[in-house]
């Protein structure tokens, strides 16, 4: 599948809609608060510390994003240099002034932070999530406004299904994202956090945790194995969603009141079409 660039960039949303007035000027630090949308919670002290000799050097040469408050400004994008001006003494800083709601500020600082910083994966799944909750928002909608791919952003949020302290391991990347996607695979939340103690304990590589899970599988008791025999009801249902998606679809029982829908796809505009299929427009 084709990955997409991160085609909205700050420059885009500040300077793709002319209706958005712009203006330049220097205001006393102390007017400005911090973003209460900022999806970044950590920040390295070490390249704040550099930040800021820098800034006492060269001075801040991009000016700060910040819209009108009923006490001054709010920070939409700049967290970082903010922070950096405060340490470095700092009483006035340069801004750019922009009329933006909360939808657009929210998307500043997401872009900002994914294209520049970085922000540690558990971020940006709480970040998109929260998006997607508070303006009703489809994730096709959001990966458009960010240029992102959807899978990009439905991988990321599914990270939130996993139990806390897997969670906390990623942020503090004692595991990577390869070794979250693949914990993902155990549906036991129990067997994901011994699995991610003794990757962080003994060092295992993604292929070597696959590995794992797979003898796992391997060992589970007969009686687990066996699925129960699909009813003629069940094996209608499976033909009408055949039908449906124009697929291979399987209903992959694994007890009384628990399975699995299995849709197959065989080309990324297959996955397009069945995913539009899926969920609401």
């Amino acid at each position: 599948m084709e990955k997409r660039r991160l085609g909205r960039g700050l420059d885009a949303l500040l300077g793709g809609a002319d209706d958005i007035p712009k203006t330049e000027q220097e205001v006393p630090l102390e007017q400005i608060r911090h973003n209460p949308f900022q999806p970044r919670k950590d920040f390295d002290a070490d390249e704040l510390s550099s930040l800021s000799e820098s800034i006492k050097t060269c001075g801040i040469l991009q000016p700060l994003i910040v819209r009108p408050a009923a006490d001054g400004f709010e920070l939409v994008a700049g967290e970082r240099r903010l922070r950096a001006a405060q340490a470095a003494g700092f009483t006035q800083v340069p801004v750019r002034i922009v009329d933006f709601n909360d939808q657009q500020t929210i998307e500043a600082a997401l872009i900002e932070n994914i294209q520049r910083t970085d922000l540690n994966p558990i971020e940006k799944a709480q970040g998109f999530r929260d998006y997607l909750e508070r303006f009703n928002m489809t994730q096709e909608q959001l990966a458009a406004r960010l240029g992102l791919d959807r899978s990009t952003i439905s991988n990321l949020i599914n990270l939130l299904e996993l139990p806390a302290e897997v969670q906390e391991a990623v942020r503090l990347e004692q595991i990577s994202l390869g070794h979250a996607k693949v914990l993902k695979g155990l549906s036991d939340p129990e067997e994901q956090i011994a699995l991610c103690r003794e990757i962080i304990a003994r060092g295992h590589s993604v292929r070597a945790v696959e590995a794992i899970i797979r003898e796992k599988r391997g060992s589970e008791p007969a009686s687990r194995k066996q699925n129960p025999e699909k009813t003629n009801h069940v094996q209608m249902i499976e033909d009408d969603l055949r039908r449906k998606f124009a697929t291979k679809v399987e209903i992959r029982l694994r007890g009384k009141e628990k399975g699995q829908f299995v849709i197959h796809f065989e080309s990324n505009d297959d996955f397009e079409r069945i995913v539009e299929m899926l969920l609401p427009q």
